[in-house]
């Protein structure tokens, strides 16, 4: 009987105990122009202004002070854009109240442009983050926006990557150990993940995520890695010999052929 008494109470824990976790935590709703957060792409367009209410759902049992709402966007650990918007109320325990305001993202289409992971925060009274709710944002900036740029930045450096080792590769400078040789190809293969996650979320294709970034930077990486491992070794007569002894002889010229004198007996040379 103690046994069944033990499986029982271990039963009764464990399936109350999640239950009232999750009654004690604040967590919030938020509807951009009429569209729930969380129920498709957030289209989020610079030449209007967009209406956002946020419902702060207060599960504790004391009263949330809430002086902050935030609207965020990141890609790569990078925050592109953020709005912050005094909207000072207090939610009682055990209840839920509603704010709505305007916010302006006038300034938004020079900060970014295409999918990218975006959150709507609550703040307190100390700017700390009491709840959020994550979306995919579909932001409609320009391409030269802070983002952008970025994107044609990383592009560039990645070009560069490739030429100098594909440069050195052609002239036959590239170290002559394996794993040198794959380290040198190694940035060129990171850059070329990065240029793919970007161009794919500038292209609303696939936002930013740690889903998404991870495969194709581990596998541009790990592809130029292998490749550079790859690559001929370098021929040792390719090196410049050494400037203070003889150098390479040819067999076809006679006149690079050294005399090579040894004494005879007799001390006659």
């Amino acid at each position: 009987m103690s046994s069944v008494g033990l499986l029982l109470l271990c039963g009764i824990f464990l399936g109350v105990a999640p239950a009232g976790a999750a009654g004690d935590a604040v967590t919030i709703d938020a509807a951009v122009d009429g569209t729930q957060v969380g129920e498709g792409e957030l289209l989020l367009d610079p030449t209007r202004a967009s209406r956002i209410s946020v419902t702060v759902h207060n599960g504790t049992d004391t009263v949330r002070h809430i002086k902050t709402v935030r609207l965020s966007g990141t890609a790569l650990a990078l925050t592109f854009f953020s709005y912050d918007t005094t909207v000072p109320f207090d939610v009682p325990a055990k209840q839920s109240v509603t704010r709505g305001f305007v916010l302006d993202l006038g300034q938004l289409g020079a900060q970014a442009t295409g999918l990218l992971p975006t959150e709507i925060e609550v703040l307190d009274t100390n700017r700390d983050v009491i709840a959020s709710i994550g979306v995919t944002g579909d932001v409609r900036g320009s391409v030269w926006s802070v983002y952008g740029v970025f994107g044609l930045a990383v592009f560039g450096l990645t070009l560069l990557a490739w030429a100098g080792a594909l440069i050195a590769l052609a002239r036959r400078r590239l170290p002559a150990n394996r794993w040198q040789r794959a380290m040198r190809f190694l940035p060129a293969g990171v850059g070329t993940g990065l240029v793919a996650v970007i161009s794919l979320s500038v292209l609303r294709v696939v936002a930013p995520s740690p889903a998404a970034e991870v495969p194709f930077l581990l596998g541009a990486a790990a592809a130029a890695f292998a490749l550079g491992y790859l690559t001929p070794h370098p021929d040792a007569d390719d090196f410049p010999g050494d400037p203070m002894g003889p150098g390479p002889v040819d067999p076809a010229d006679p006149e690079s052929t050294q005399r090579i004198t040894r004494p005879l007996p007799g001390g006659v040379a």
